[in-house]
């Protein structure tokens, strides 16, 4: 465990993970698929997602397109984190969210906007509120930016959003309105659904609550509130690469079960009480140290509990290495607290205040767009969303079923550089043809090679909708050289039989696109 000094923010403690087993190159060796030319559709997991400031996605090696879908210096990329649970204010009380929802804006293509000369955070400004047509003016909160000159993003937060005991509903959203300048509206952004508790729940969670309890793999934030006081909250953060405690920026880390060696445990299990755990910034890849994860009781943590961690509640981060310390904030420095054992109970130790964490689950959601192509005034609202994709068909034939949200009749679907032909089917369906391969390789008839196309959905007016899914063509296979073909390690010979072979391959090609628009044409009037 290192310690450093971070200047005006007080201590820090950090360490870069060990690299993890995905970042073996024997993972990245790929099998020979069992069928040939299998279409497979992945979405990028939080692991491949890059960890740079600036929220910015890559597409695979493999992709072959033009540099104006491929790498986009004018991308524009909204992020709104956010907890998964609220607890609701009863009376004249206003609980606000905590931690308080935050939204991160980047791109150059914020900084070509007709008002950028008035500079960076003065052009873009914007409005959060929850969901419902009852909510009244003050209950909107202004969200007012600051640009981060170290990470190239503007940062703001919604401190005094709450929801009171009127409001009925069972879970909600947060809804961020965006506009540039005066006058243009960029569009309207909705977070991930909320969930509405009364109190953090003390009994022992079951499959039947299974959304309150923090699973493996998933992001938490963790806070520090010194007798119940809004203003002492301080949340742990990562700044410049440390661990430090800030009274208003909050990060979130991503917690996983790992071995008694450091190695992550592959499980989509809940967290418990008593395992090993790591933090990992989700943003910067910065971890702590292995820890064990402690249930806190009237700030004594409880060393023989197993059960489910759920939300809010209250926990402790006791070092592997060092049995007997734990994870403390002092005067928002992190640093290591030796605590004693209890006199009265040998299970137990005692923590003091810094010690004391609340766990919290909570969410990411982006949106990314490119209007470099188009001049654009309309807002870029409803935003689509793709969750899933479905492959029917196979082979030369095959054809992608998009499944989501907000489509469209004006929504493409594009691999790569490549507009596929699309059918609208209803807002939460679109159906494409999948391009074939040659379009993205040469020699496609001897693929060797994955390729891997990003998808993105584009509007008619020529505004492009980034997604974090993208399509596969893996090889063929194929039978060994026939008695037309040359010897092993030969030569082909022109002549007479090589250019009635290529003939036969353009006509083969011809009749392959002709049957591909008729089966599409003809499922479209089925």
């Amino acid at each position: 465990m290192d310690r450093r000094d971070s200047g005006d923010d007080g201590g820090c403690l950090g360490r870069r993970p060990d690299p993890s087993p995905a970042d073996s190159p024997l993972l990245h060796t790929l099998p020979l698929p069992p069928d040939p030319m299998t279409h497979l559709c992945t979405r990028l997991t939080a692991h491949d997602a890059p960890r740079s400031g600036d929220w910015s996605r890559r597409t695979g090696p493999g992709f072959q397109g033009s540099e104006d879908l491929r790498v986009a210096p004018a991308d524009q990329s909204v992020v709104i984190l956010h907890a998964k649970v609220a607890q609701k204010s009863y009376g004249n009380e206003k609980r606000f969210f905590c931690p308080p929802p935050c939204v991160y804006i980047s791109g150059q293509g914020w900084r070509s906007t007709p008002d950028h000369m008035k500079g960076y955070a003065d052009s873009v400004h914007g409005y959060m509120c929850l969901d419902s047509s009852s909510q009244s003016q003050a209950d909107t909160f202004k969200l007012v930016f600051d640009e981060q000159p170290e990470s190239r993003r503007m940062f703001a937060c919604a401190k005094s959003l709450f929801i009171s005991d009127q409001d009925k509903r069972k879970h909600f959203c947060l809804l961020l309105r965006l506009f540039l300048g005066s006058r243009q509206e960029v569009g309207s952004f909705q977070s991930r659904m909320i969930k509405v508790i009364s109190k953090p729940s003390q009994k022992r969670q079951s499959l039947k609550n299974a959304d309150l309890c923090i699973s493996s793999g998933s992001r938490v934030a963790l806070f520090h509130r010194l007798r119940s006081q809004t203003v002492s909250t301080r949340y742990l953060s990562v700044d410049r690469g440390a661990f430090v405690a800030s009274a208003r920026r909050w990060t979130a880390f991503t917690i996983t079960t790992v071995d008694d060696h450091g190695g992550l445990v592959m499980s989509e299990s809940f967290i418990c009480y008593g395992l090993l755990v790591q933090l990992v910034c989700t943003e910067s890849g910065v971890a702590l140290p292995p820890m064990v994860i402690r249930k806190v009781n009237k700030q004594h943590a409880i060393l023989d509990v197993d059960e489910p961690v759920s939300q809010l509640h209250k926990v402790a981060f006791q070092f592997r290495d060092d049995f007997g310390s734990f994870l403390c904030l002092s005067n928002d420095a992190i640093i290591q607290y030796q605590a004693p054992p209890s006199s009265r109970d040998p299970s137990r130790v005692v923590l003091n205040d810094g010690s004391c964490w609340t766990i919290i689950g909570v969410e990411a959601v982006e949106f990314t767009f490119n209007q470099s192509l188009a001049c654009i005034q309309t807002p870029v609202s409803p935003f689509p969303s793709i969750s899933r994709l479905e492959v029917n068909g196979g082979g030369h034939v095959a054809m992608l079923e998009v499944h989501g949200e907000n489509f469209s009749p004006h929504l493409k679907v594009w691999f790569g550089s490549r507009e596929a032909e699309t059918m609208f089917k209803s807002s939460r369906s679109l159906l494409c043809v999948v391009p074939d391969v040659s379009v993205f390789s040469d020699g496609w008839r001897r693929l060797r090679h994955v390729i891997t196309v990003p998808l993105s959905l584009i509007r008619t007016d020529g505004l492009i909708y980034r997604t974090s899914f993208s399509f596969t063509y893996t090889p063929e296979l194929h039978l060994p050289l026939t008695s037309r073909g040359p010897a092993a390690g030969g030569r082909r010979e022109a002549g007479p039989d090589r250019a009635l072979e290529e003939k036969e391959d353009v006509l083969l090609e011809m009749i392959h696109q002709e049957f591909t628009k008729a089966n599409f044409h003809l499922f479209v009037q089925s």
